[in-house]
């Protein structure tokens, strides 16, 4: 990998990882393809004490976003509450009151899924469309996220890569994940990370961020996955992958004068749903303590029409 030739590393590794056509030329789901009735029935087994985790950040004015590209952290807002209601004034009959509220956001301000149409590579989106003829100023025409509702349910295997390669649980900012780190992992775990599978990589840096303050978790050095794990993320054929930081992959970036090049093959060429800012530090603890590292995943994304990325709350239950 030349490191100061981002461009050429692109476009070797989408020629060589690419999924184009693999499901026809109208998929709009991408590796989600992969996620068949079969896997879903593989991960429902895997309930067996019933335990549930919420995998999601708060969605609050204490987020981490600082504004970058008018991402701003949720608003909310009440419409109608409990005073209202005390002094009469919502116009129910028979002592009848009530609290509405609305929010306003990003829709990937916090914990939330990257749909296809997220990410471009030379004005091609995913499955090789034109990227002006699939999002416009309508959404996402073609790709929208709500094709991907439906869909992100079933076994989930983490990848607790900050337990087994760090330093107290965590790996430090800018430390590159490869595909050695990844396999070095799941043997630690006893797990094995296949077709279909959602795949949860816990670096440790929510953990940090939540323990010394925000600081640049939104866009500033981070643990991630190298460039060169886009032959693992092809070959494995996971349906989806997500970690606990902003970006998915390492930052800085692996190469000169480059912004998230691994989401450029990811995304339009591969086809993988990529999710961010999970929160997976109850269940790493759990599966710590019991050793079992794969459990069912519900992370169904909001199906908002033609929107490109989505707030998730996401549920595992072991």
């Amino acid at each position: 990998m030349n490191r100061l030739d981002p461009e050429g590393a692109i476009a070797e590794a989408a020629e060589a990882y690419s999924n184009w056509g693999r499901w026809g030329a109208d998929d709009r789901i991408g590796t989600l393809n992969f996620l068949d009735e079969g896997k879903r029935r593989e991960g429902a087994a895997l309930v067996r004490r019933g335990a549930a985790f919420s995998l999601s950040q708060a969605f609050d004015m204490n987020g981490p976003q600082k504004g970058w590209r008018r991402r701003t952290n949720p608003v909310h807002t009440m419409l109608d509450t409990g005073s209202d209601a005390a002094l009469g004034v919502q116009g129910f009959p028979h002592g009848l009151g009530g609290a509405d509220d609305v929010i306003a956001m990003p829709l990937q301000c916090s914990t939330q899924w990257d749909g296809l149409g997220h990410i471009f590579d030379h004005g091609k989106a995913w499955n090789g469309r034109a990227a002006e003829r699939v999002v416009t100023a309508d959404g996402d025409l073609v790709t929208g996220i709500e094709h991907m509702a439906p869909h992100v349910a079933g076994r989930a295997v983490l990848l607790d890569v900050g337990r087994v390669i760090g330093v107290d649980g965590e790996l430090p900012d800018g430390f590159a994940i490869t595909e050695e780190h990844l396999t070095a992992t799941a043997e630690a775990h006893g797990v094995a990370v296949g077709r279909g599978d959602l795949v949860l990589v816990r670096t440790g840096q929510l953990a940090r961020a939540r323990r010394e303050g925000w600081g640049d978790y939104a866009g500033g050095p981070a643990p991630g996955l190298s460039f060169t794990t886009a032959g693992w993320l092809h070959r494995t054929e996971v349906a989806a992958i997500a970690t606990d930081t902003w970006g998915f992959e390492v930052r800085p970036n692996e190469f000169e004068h480059a912004f998230q090049p691994l989401h450029q093959v990811a995304i339009p060429h591969i086809g993988l749903l990529i999710s961010e800012m999970w929160d997976l530090e109850a269940l790493a603890e759990d599966c710590a303590a019991d050793g079992v590292h794969d459990v069912w995943l519900t992370a169904a994304p909001l199906p908002i029409t033609g929107a490109v990325g989505s707030p998730v709350s996401p549920v595992a239950v072991k």
